[in-house]
């Protein structure tokens, strides 16, 4: 692989939307110190980030750019009610970032994550916060579909920390809560499949593995695998070395399905484990210099992996063969004692909130800093 070198929400006022609009546009940038660096400024700083799964999963009235391109849906983080969510591309011809006006949409609080959805139809982004919405991306308008709450009355909803869409069964969406619960939802007919006291405190992240099987990081530390045949069971596969530490994200790997990765608070290390060998990490990446806030497996290959945090760097990794053939050899074992140095490092400048490697586009892994989105050539 090629390598890179080591404003609150709209209203209704339509002149502050319009001014808002041509700053976005205008605001397309080439990193002067890297050709393979793109920068996207936005108004409001922002957090969620998500990449269209397919070249065609956004049926965008923008006509300037090819339906080929790059495209991706960003969330505000503004701590108010207000924020919003904007649809941009990426022109590749051009080099440009080209917003999307139809497409982009007010949002209840900051999305804690945004997702499109797996398959390239039906055209459909879900957002959490304090719900989990589904929202309809036409060719003119985005428009709010449903709101998936647990709620057991009109009062208070836990707010959401995560949620991952099933790529293998898509109608599953299965989310995480402060409240100590997993959450399966069957978007098709908007109603939940199953709902799981997951830990024993506060989840924050959850991903799927199978169709059936998922797994869940918490505030208790420990990482646990759950099978929708045996809900009244889990396994746990890794525990935090220091008590109670929170283990704030997860990551399985997409290619090979015996991996996963997770990050600590307040850590500078991502532990990559096999579950087929769950006693202690394959592998312990800690080249970083400061807390690790987003981890991403490349979605072509089953030992790269990248990882972003508040020392401003993204960081992309290549586990050695041993490890990931899920050996005991001494090249394992030293990997997982000693870490390994990245194959690749890009300085963004400014602590690094959101990560995300394009499944669709694999030479794309985007970042979130600030009020900036880079796009990274890898």
């Amino acid at each position: 692989m090629p390598m890179i070198s080591s404003n609150p929400p709209s209203g209704g006022n339509k002149a502050q939307q319009q001014q808002q609009q041509e700053e976005m546009e205008s605001s397309t940038q080439e990193s002067p110190l890297n050709p393979n660096a793109f920068t996207f400024d936005l108004p409001h700083p922002v957090y969620a980030m998500a990449f269209s799964p397919s070249p065609f999963a956004v049926a965008s009235s923008c006509s300037a750019v090819a339906a080929a391109s790059p495209r991706l849906a960003l969330g505000s983080f503004v701590e108010e009610y207000g924020n919003r969510v904007d649809v941009v591309a990426f022109d590749e011809d051009a080099l440009a970032f080209r917003p999307d006006p139809a497409l982009s949409f007010d949002h209840p609080y900051p999305p804690t994550k945004l997702m499109f959805h797996p398959s390239p139809l039906p055209p459909l982004l879900a957002s959490a916060s304090d719900s989990l919405r589904l929202w309809h991306l036409g060719p003119e308008t985005a428009e709010l579909r449903s709101v998936l709450d647990n709620s057991k009355s009109s009062g208070y909803c836990a707010p959401l920390t995560s949620f991952d869409w099933n790529d293998e069964e898509p109608r599953r969406i299965g989310t995480s809560s402060i409240d100590t619960t997993c959450t399966i939802w069957d978007v098709e007919r908007c109603a939940i499949e199953t709902q799981l006291i997951a830990h024993d405190k506060e989840v924050y992240d959850i991903a799927w593995g199978q169709a059936g099987v998922f797994a869940s990081v918490s505030a208790d530390g420990s990482v646990r695998i759950f099978d929708l045949r045996d809900k009244e069971h889990s396994t746990i596969v890794y525990e935090s070395p220091r008590p109670d530490t929170p283990l704030l994200r997860l990551a399985w790997n997409k290619v090979d399905r015996c991996y996963m990765a997770t990050t600590m608070m307040d850590s500078n290390r991502v532990v990559v484990l096999d579950i087929r060998s769950p006693a202690a990490p394959v592998a312990e990446l800690q080249r970083h210099r400061a807390s690790v806030n987003a981890i991403a497996w490349a979605p072509q290959a089953s030992r790269h992996i990248c990882s972003a945090g508040d020392d401003g760097q993204a960081l992309i990794w290549e586990l050695a063969a041993a490890a990931a053939a899920g050996g005991s050899s001494e090249a394992a074992i030293t990997a997982a004692l000693e870490g390994i140095d990245p194959i690749l490092v890009y300085t963004a400048g400014a602590e690094i909130n959101q990560l995300q490697w394009s499944a669709a586009h694999h030479d794309w892994v985007g970042i979130a800093f600030s009020n900036k989105v880079q796009l990274l050539r890898v």
